[in-house]
This record gives structure tokens, C-alpha cells and sequence, in this order.
């Protein structure tokens, strides 16, 4: 009886405050962002573990859920649905895009009105720059991914530090007969022929954005790979499934790749991982490879993108990038995380944090989506011998720059 008194007594005060024009105090409701990645295995565990520690800090205010999407459609998946505000609050994806998505509208949010200085200084610099487009900030880097020298410790005792020194130790290494090759990487890929394009102190794009796939520093890089491949310490025609066997066959003693490589090598293998050597033709100067960085976008037509922000600022954040380390084997952005005694005892991610002081950011203008293809055909023509450098990259240029003015025309 008392507790229905109570509560009619309470039923009327309510009623009595509405018409006397008073607030009734209501429980908030918690702001629901969702969230999507292409992440899979230890990464999606590493990744959800963070979300669940986000909606604990945040019970009330925020909830946080994911869904993720297969990868091979994923970037599609965003430019159809996002800007019609179908899709998520937040989405990961790495920066090649951004530029596409910045010029196709409504589908990342700026977030140079949410920054501050401190939460700007927390990353890697060149992960920072990776999420920057044409000067406004439109992403917070979350993980990144880059190219290192991958060796096989009973092969190789020590790694080399300079290109003179890799040419010793692979021709030592190299019986092409018996299938054996001193360095063994996918040199016809122009996304790794980056390092040593970039090294040489080329690129993809000029001043004013203009293509330069032909500049003479690019063409001196392939003139440098293919002295490597008259030295004949690399296999022909190589490609991913024949590079993971000939070192886990022990018949490679190095490989140039990235952290995808590294659940390929077999469980017998004493594998190290060391920083590209100095180009010794070049004056020393570094291999300098791409570095492309997972960023953490705001989607344009979220309706809640305080909340959205809140959630890019916790995962970037410490805590969430040791998570993020140690249990899914990422390596992030957040630059303080390689302090911690955990994080920087580890072997691979402290290698992976060496090779980006050194890194050049993957292009993530809309025009990159044009170079792939021409630059491709000159890679596998120059490789294969069928034209000089020069000429195979100033047809790939010609290429290029028709295929950018067919781009713009719509």
C-alpha cells in the first residue's frame, strides 16, 4: 500500500511540474555511435576489447558498437553508403582514399574544429600527415603499416646496414640453380619499388600536383634495380606465394615486406626484423618506403559527431594503443605507446617504429587512383627488359596525366 501511495504521490508531483511549466529530470539516454572496420582475427578481439573498454569509461554518455566488413568491399561499401547517411558514425580505412572521399563530399567530417595541440602532438608525424588533405585534418591516424627488412637469422647473423653491404651477403647467399636467392621481395610491385623510388629522392607527384612518374630520380631507381637484378640475387617473377616459400624453405635469406608478411613465415623459422639498408650509390641516404596509415574518420552525416569524436580521441589514446599492440599485434600511431617497457621490448614493434621515422605517406590525392594501372605495365615491362626505363616511364606518364584529365572532366 505505501509504495503505491508513494508512487501516485510521484505520479501527480510530475503532472503538476508539466503544468506549471517545470523540467521533469529524466534519465539521459546514452548517445549510440556505430562503428566500421575490416578488421579480422587477433586485430577484430584487440579491436572489440577496446570498444567494450570505451563503453565502460563512457556508461551513460555513450555506446559504442562495431560491424566488420569484408575488406575487398569495404571502401566501396563507404563511398555508396556514407554519403547518403546510411552508413556508420565512424569508419577505418587507410588514407589512399581520402582524398576521393574529401572531393566526393559529404563523407568525412573535418576534425580541425575538435583538435587541440596536445591531442595533435600525440602521433607519429608522418602518420599525422597521412590523415591531412590539402592542409585540414580529417582523420586521426590509428595504426600504421610499412615495409622493413625481414631476415632469416641462420642465413643471416647480422643484418646488412647499407646496399653494398646487402649485395655481399646476397650473392654469398644466391645458387640460382638449387632455387636459392640472397633477398627475395615483389620488386615489380611499384608499392614496394616505393622505397627505393622514394630513396632516390622521387615520387609520384610534383609541385601543383602534377604527375612526375618519369622524373629522372625515379628513373635512376629502376636503372638501381635493375643493376640488382643483373647481380642475379633475386628470383624471377616473383610474387607473394613464391616469396613465402622460399623463405620458409630456408632458400631466402631476406625479404623486403610488412607485418602482413610475418603470419606467412613458418613456426621453425628464426626470423629478425631490421631496418632498409642506406642506399650506398646514393650517398647513404635511406630506403624510404610507404608507409600507409589506418585512419579513424567521422562520417559527414553522423548526427552524433561529438560522441564519434570522443571515440577516435579514446582509441588513439594510450590505453587503447597498448590493447592494441600487445594483444592484436598492431603497430600504432600513437607515438608515446614505443615508451612503454612492454611495447618497446618487443622486437618487431620496435623495428616497424625505426623504419617510419624514414617513411614517406602513401599519396592520398584522388589523381593516385590513376597511376596505379600505367605504372604497373612499366614495372613489369622494365623488369622483364622489354624497354628502358625511360621510355616504359614516359609512356606510363603519358598515361597517367590523360587518364587524371578524363578523371576531372566529370
Amino acid at each position: 500500500m505505501r509504495s503505491n501511495f508513494a508512487r501516485n504521490i510521484l505520479d501527480a508531483l510530475g503532472a503538476l511540474a508539466l503544468l506549471l511549466g517545470f523540467p521533469v529530470l529524466a534519465a539521459a539516454q546514452a548517445k549510440e555511435i556505430v562503428i566500421w572496420h575490416g578488421y579480422r582475427g587477433g586485430e577484430k578481439a584487440a579491436f572489440e576489447q577496446v570498444i567494450e573498454d570505451f563503453n565502460k569509461a563512457n556508461a551513460g554518455k555513450v555506446h559504442a558498437s562495431s560491424l566488420a566488413v569484408p575488406y575487398d568491399a569495404f571502401a566501396d561499401k563507404i563511398s555508396a553508403a556514407v554519403p547518403r547517411g546510411k552508413g556508420p558514425d565512424v569508419f577505418i580505412f587507410a588514407q589512399d582514399r581520402l582524398g576521393g572521399w574529401v572531393a566526393a563530399g559529404n563523407t568525412v567530417e573535418p576534425l580541425d574544429f575538435f583538435l587541440d595541440a596536445s591531442t595533435k602532438g600525440r602521433y607519429l608525424k608522418a602518420t599525422l600527415d597521412a590523415m591531412t588533405y590539402q592542409g585540414t585534418t580529417y582523420g586521426l591516424p590509428l595504426n600504421f603499416k610499412v615495409v622493413t627488412l625481414i631476415y632469416n637469422k641462420k642465413l643471416v647473423p647480422v643484418p646488412p646496414k647499407t646496399t653494398a653491404e646487402l649485395e655481399a651477403t646476397a650473392k654469398k647467399l644466391t645458387n640460382a640453380g638449387a632455387g636459392k636467392f640472397g633477398l627475395a621481395y615483389w620488386y615489380s610491385d611499384f608499392y614496394y619499388h616505393a622505397a627505393l623510388m622514394n630513396g632516390f629522392g622521387g615520387g609520384v607527384f610534383g609541385p601543383n600536383r602534377k604527375p612526375a612518374v618519369n622524373s629522372p630520380q625515379n628513373v635512376a631507381s629502376l636503372d638501381y634495380l635493375l643493376k640488382w637484378l643483373g647481380m642475379g640475387f633475386l628470383p624471377a617473377e616473383p610474387s607473394t606465394a613464391l616469396i613465402t616459400s622460399l623463405f620458409n624453405e630456408g632458400k631466402a635469406g631476406m625479404v623486403f615486406s610488412g607485418p602482413w608478411f610475418l603470419g606467412e613465415i613458418a613456426k621453425g623459422v628464426d626470423y629478425g626484423l631490421a631496418p632498409l639498408p642506406t642506399i650506398s650509390e646514393n650517398g647513404n641516404k635511406p630506403m624510404r618506403p610507404w608507409i600507409t596509415v589506418e585512419g579513424v574518420y567521422v562520417a559527414a552525416p553522423s548526427k552524433n559527431k561529438d560522441a564519434a569524436f570522443a571515440f577516435l580521441k579514446y582509441v588513439t589514446d594510450l590505453p587503447a594503443a597498448r590493447v592494441l599492440a600487445l594483444q592484436g599485434r598492431q603497430t600504432p600511431a600513437n607515438k608515446g605507446i614505443y615508451a612503454d617497457p612492454q611495447v618497446a621490448s618487443d622486437p618487431i614493434l620496435k623495428a616497424f617504429r625505426q623504419q617510419v621515422d624514414v617513411a614517406v605517406p602513401m599519396p592520398n590525392l584522388p589523381e593516385m587512383s590513376m597511376v596505379w594501372t600505367p605504372v604497373t605495365t612499366a614495372m613489369n615491362v622494365i623488369t622483364k627488359k622489354a624497354a628502358t626505363p625511360k621510355a616504359a616511364m614516359d609512356q606510363a606518364q603519358k598515361e597517367v596525366i590523360e587518364r587524371i584529365a578524363t578523371l576531372l572532366k566529370k
